[in-house]
C-alpha cells in the first residue's frame, strides 16, 4: 500500500526524531521512484527540522518555505500518502512563523489521517519498543550534529572507486 521508504521516514520522524535519516531514507527512495515532487516536500520538512533544531534558523525558514510552497502544489499526492494536506499546510505555516519569531525548535507530528498508516506504524512502533510522538532528544549531541559526526567512509570510499572507473588506463 505505502513504499517501506514512507512507512521507515515516518517511524524516524515520529520516534527518534532522525530527521537526518528521514532525509537520507527518503531522498533514496525518491531517486528510485522517478524524482517524485511529493518526496521532496517531505525531505525538506525533515531537513527544516534538523537546520532548526541544530540552531540554523535561516536555513530552516528557507526550506519550510519551500516544503510549504511544493505541497501546495502536491496536495493530491500528499492525500495520497494518507495526510491530511490542509492540517499540514496550517501546520507548516505556523513552524514558519516560530522560526521566524526565533522559537526554539519544537517536535511535530505529521497529521495521518489514513487510519490504516496510523496503526502500522504503531504496531512496528509496539513491536520495536518505541513511542510514536516522542519529542526529540535534546542532549543527544550526535542525532542533533548527525551530518557532521557520522560515519562517512563508505561514501568516500564509492566516490573514489567511481572516480577510477572513469579514469583512463595508461597505454
Amino acid at each position: 500500500m505505502y513504499p517501506d521508504a514512507y512507512i521507515r521516514y515516518l517511524i524516524h520522524f515520529h520516534t527518534d526524531r532522525d530527521y537526518f535519516e528521514c532525509h537520507e531514507i527518503l531522498e533514496e527512495h525518491w531517486k528510485k521512484d522517478g524524482y517524485k515532487k511529493v518526496w521532496v516536500v517531505l525531505i525538506q520538512i525533515a531537513v527544516a527540522l534538523y537546520h532548526h533544531r541544530r540552531g540554523n534558523g535561516q536555513g530552516a525558514l528557507r526550506m519550510m518555505r519551500k516544503a510549504l510552497s511544493l505541497l501546495q502544489k502536491e496536495q493530491k499526492a500528499v492525500r495520497e500518502l494518507g495526510l491530511d494536506e490542509q492540517r499540514l499546510a496550517k501546520q507548516l505555516e505556523h513552524y514558519i512563523e516560530r522560526i521566524a519569531q526565533n522559537e526554539a525548535y519544537k517536535s511535530i507530528e505529521l497529521p495521518v489521517c489514513d487510519e490504516t498508516l496510523r496503526k502500522m506504524c504503531q504496531a512496528i512502533c509496539d513491536e520495536r519498543g518505541l513511542s510514536w510522538g516522542k519529542a526529540s532528544d535534546m542532549s543527544d549531541v550526535f542525532l542533533i550534529h548527525k551530518h557532521k559526526l557520522r560515519d562517512r567512509s563508505d561514501v568516500i570510499a564509492a566516490r573514489e572507486e567511481k572516480k577510477k572507473s572513469k579514469e583512463l588506463p595508461n597505454h
